[in-house]
């Protein structure tokens, strides 16, 4: 897989990425540890799905020094965008607009997070 322009990850890898992003890089032993907070799993389910990621491209492992170190191959920008992407075309049918408002009917946003959606769109506003 290259630069994963079509890459999606699937949940259990996602959780996987999201630590390799927050640290940059980590053992499967980092990895594991930090699983095991938000749910059960056994040390050597994680090391497999870290294998299956390296095999498809989606991290890389660093095997120079005996604990092999990992960190992923792409942002989580492009995720985030591939991953909106597929959900804009698939459950929103293309309706960016039914796409924004299903997220904020999901919970309500903070001033913080009005304020910053109410910036971001005054640049199409100015177009």
């Amino acid at each position: 897989m290259n630069s994963s322009k079509k890459y999606t990850p699937t949940e259990s890898e996602l959780e996987i990425l999201q630590i390799l992003w927050n640290k940059g890089e980590a053992t499967v032993r980092d990895v594991h540890d930090e699983l095991e907070k938000v749910k059960d799993t056994g040390y050597t389910t994680t090391l497999k799905m870290m294998q299956i990621m390296t095999e498809k491209g989606v991290v890389e492992r660093d095997t120079t020094t005996r604990t092999h170190v990992y960190k992923p191959l792409f942002s989580r920008e492009l995720a985030q965008k591939n991953f909106l992407k597929k959900m804009l075309n698939g459950l929103f049918k293309g309706s960016e607009t039914r796409l924004a408002m299903g997220a904020l009917d999901q919970k309500k946003p903070s001033e913080q997070e009005i304020k910053e959606i109410k910036d971001f769109l005054k640049q199409f506003e100015e177009q």
